[in-house]
């Protein structure tokens, strides 16, 4: 009887399964490993291609345009801050936005910033840029494929967020919104992946935090990542993935009131900054006006938009409107929710009637317009080109759905080419910082002792002064600081008499209105150097005392 037992067992399974250990042992290889190989060559080839097109064009002459701002110098500074060990900023970091943006750009120059201290400048250091807009681009590509878009719709994706002259221009720049922008779309990658490891949406919510460390305002963004992950996830693990991704963001965002707490810096109290009145400085600052109203900041700042690029903007709009109204019987609309929720969140807090819209803010939406801009031409081409719709159809109707696509594909074509080409011949060849290089100059080769000289400055130019040997803080003064920062103004009992030129750059000009101190010593001083004309000249003048003469 015994030896009937073995014979009612299941041999063949034990046996099926024992194979495929050993073919493997032996270095073949899986067929599907093979074939999903060979079939992610052409996105490799394609990806490739259009982000060495991408790199060549936002990195010739990157230095020279567009016009270096005091925003790039000021994370410029806070970095070379924290490289040289010397805080979280080069004055008294007061919680206008979290650390961990120049953190990274600390990271990104630290390399040529020791091989090189000099060129710790940030026209040279626009370089470090294009690191952060090769990952974007090569995301913006990922993420069209994992929400099904057409190989070629990726890449039209890609190229309309690579290659805009309004992306080539704000791109180029050292923005916090650009380091945002890069860990948001990996967010939306991570939850969007098409094998829904539980460990990839946690790291989709590890990533979202991360980008709002970065730039706060991408916090703003964060529904559309959970609405990607709630599509793209399993139906069994879905709770698991979206409770591990929430959890992971809010704990790593935890961290910045945390740090306050830990520094007795998390409320206002007296001798000290405070998180809580930098929050609240950014919640009532001056709006802009309604980016509808001609007489507004806000529109100024959208028609600036539009001027380098109206395709990008009112097409990606356009885009994420119809991909929107029409996700119930679109796959392609469907696919893109995410994208487009996107899209619709960011145009609507652009829109608030009292709220501040700064220029930068557009490069937070980028990725998304592109993403639905490529994706609505998509849903186009498919309805048009989709083969024979039925059986009585002829092959002269389907012809002229084919010569229908080519029309609309050529005119689309001429109207887009020609702008582009002028506004990306631009970037590439305009000369928009000779004024502050000659002023720069300047201020290294004419001044007879830095070390004891003191000089009101925006931070485009601030790092160039402490490299020409002014004292940081105390010689170089970014100008703000001479009114706002009780650390310098007690360095000037005197005020504007405690200065020897102050370098009045547009920026300078524009708001020494509110500045006392800045628009003193600009009322008592005479220009000895100009570089440049009209309103984007750079004037260094000497501060005058009252008795006539210089300092």
């Amino acid at each position: 009887m015994t030896s009937t037992l073995p014979a009612v067992t299941t041999p063949q399974v034990p046996a099926q399964r024992q194979a495929v250990p050993e073919t493997r042992s032996i270095g073949r290889t899986d067929p599907s490993n093979r074939l999903r190989r060979r079939s992610s060559r052409p996105d490799l080839i394609l990806c490739g291609v259009l982000l060495v097109a991408i790199l060549v064009v936002q990195g010739w002459n990157i230095a020279d345009y567009p016009t270096l701002s005091d925003d790039e110098g000021t994370y410029l500074a806070q970095a070379w801050a924290v490289q040289e060990g010397r805080g979280l900023a080069h004055y008294t970091y007061w919680y206008d936005h979290p650390p961990l943006g120049w953190i990274q750009i600390a990271l990104l120059t630290w390399i040529p910033a020791a091989l090189s201290p000099e060129s710790m400048t940030v026209g040279t250091m626009r370089a470090a840029m294009l690191v952060v807009s090769a990952v974007s681009a090569v995301l913006v590509y990922v993420l069209g494929r994992r929400l099904s878009l057409p190989r070629w719709a990726a890449g039209l994706g890609m190229v309309l967020f690579g290659l805009s002259p309004l992306s080539v221009v704000l791109q180029r720049e050292i923005f916090l919104d650009n380091l945002a922008v890069m860990w948001t779309l990996l967010a939306f990658a991570l939850a969007a992946s098409p094998s829904r490891h539980l460990w990839h949406h946690f790291g989709a919510g590890i990533a979202a935090a991360t980008a709002v460390l970065t730039k706060e305002t991408m916090l703003f963004v964060l529904p559309a990542v959970l609405v990607t992950m709630w599509r793209h996830s399993h139906r069994d693990t879905r709770k698991f993935a979206l409770t591990g991704a929430v959890t992971a963001c809010v704990l790593i965002g935890l961290a910045y009131p945390l740090f306050a707490l830990l520094k007795g810096e998390l409320f206002s109290g007296s001798g000290h900054v405070s998180l809580w009145d930098g929050i609240k400085y950014q919640m009532t600052r001056p709006g802009s006006g309604f980016i509808l109203d001609q007489g507004s900041g806000s529109h100024g700042v959208l028609h600036s938009w539009l001027y380098y690029d109206r395709v990008l903007i009112l097409g990606g709009l356009a885009g994420g409107l119809l991909l929107l109204v029409t996700w119930r019987w679109s796959v392609t609309a469907r696919a893109l929710a995410g994208p487009s929720f996107a899209v619709v969140i960011l145009a609507l807090v652009a829109m608030r009637p009292s709220g501040y819209l700064p220029a930068m803010y557009v490069i937070q939406a980028l990725p998304f317009l592109a993403l639905v801009l490529a994706g609505g031409t998509a849903s186009v081409a498919h309805a048009v080109l989709r083969r024979r719709r039925s059986e009585a159809e002829t092959r002269y109707v389907t012809g002229g759905r084919y010569a229908l696509a080519a029309v609309l594909a050529i005119a689309a074509g001429a109207y887009v080419v020609p702008r582009w080409y002028d506004g990306d011949r631009t970037a590439v060849t305009a000369d928009a910082n000779a004024p502050y290089q000659a002023a720069s100059k300047w201020l290294s080769t004419e001044v007879a002792d830095p070390e004891d000289t003191r000089v009101l400055v925006d931070d485009a130019l601030w790092l160039d002064l402490v490299h020409a040997g002014y004292e940081p803080g105390r010689g170089a003064i970014w100008f703000y600081k001479a009114d706002l920062d009780p650390a310098v103004t007690k360095t000037m009992p005197r005020g504007w008499k405690d200065l020897d030129y102050v370098v009045a750059s547009p920026t300078v000009r524009r708001d020494a209105v509110e500045l006392p101190n800045v628009k003193a010593a600009m009322e008592h001083s005479t220009p000895v150097a100009v570089f440049g004309s009209g309103e984007d000249r750079v004037e260094i003048r000497q501060i005058q005392t009252a008795s006539g003469g210089v300092r």
